[in-house]
């Protein structure tokens, strides 16, 4: 039995994902090519293999509550000088991110955790290079959009290789509702 470096993310699906990963990469961000494009729910975390299967189960449960919502970045931001980042802002569907992440990290769930710094949802675009090309992404990147509907999120496994990888999707609302014993009795729930 050893550890893993897991992380739980929304992917940026195509076009948008691939698109932004090539320009993190022509900032000069070495790391792009091992990162699909993410809003992080849950940034990397070491956890024993062997918790795996519960935080397997404990995703699936996070996913069967949620439900799908619109998703809409728009224009830049960043967390310099606090944090050598330059990232595409979230700026519809942030709550449900938030509340998300939340779930993901439950004191009672199998990866509780502190976070480093307060949530804040986004897209980074450049991370750790020198301030010229930081302050280049900020500025080229400043009208970029991009919208879809966010229908689940996924769990990831960080490689030796420093590569992440997509262990498994989790799609949200599909919750297995066990067979009824008998007839359900609505009692006085109302169409209204």
């Amino acid at each position: 039995m050893g550890t893993v470096t897991i992380g739980v993310s929304i992917a940026v699906p195509e076009p948008h994902g691939s698109r932004l990963q090539q320009l993190r990469a022509g900032f000069g961000d070495a790391a792009a090519h091992g990162i699909p494009t993410h809003v992080t729910l849950l940034p990397p975390t070491e956890v024993d293999d062997a918790d795996l299967p519960a935080i397997e189960a404990h995703l699936s449960e996070v996913a069967a509550a949620g439900r799908p919502f619109p998703m809409r970045l728009s224009g830049t931001g960043t967390f310099r000088p606090l944090s050598p980042v330059v990232f595409i802002r979230v700026v519809e569907g942030a709550e449900a991110c938030t509340w998300l992440q939340k779930q993901v990290r439950d004191a009672s769930g199998p990866v509780a955790r502190e976070l480093q710094f307060p949530y804040h949802p986004h897209v980074t675009v450049a991370h750790g290079i020198e301030e010229a090309a930081m302050d280049r992404a900020f500025e080229e990147l400043a009208d970029y959009e991009a919208e879809w509907p966010c229908t689940g999120f996924a769990l990831y496994e960080q490689g030796a290789d420093g590569v992440w990888r997509k262990l498994r999707e989790f799609p949200f609302g599909t919750a297995v509702v066990p067979p009824q014993a008998g007839p359900v009795d609505r009692g006085s729930v109302s169409a209204h």
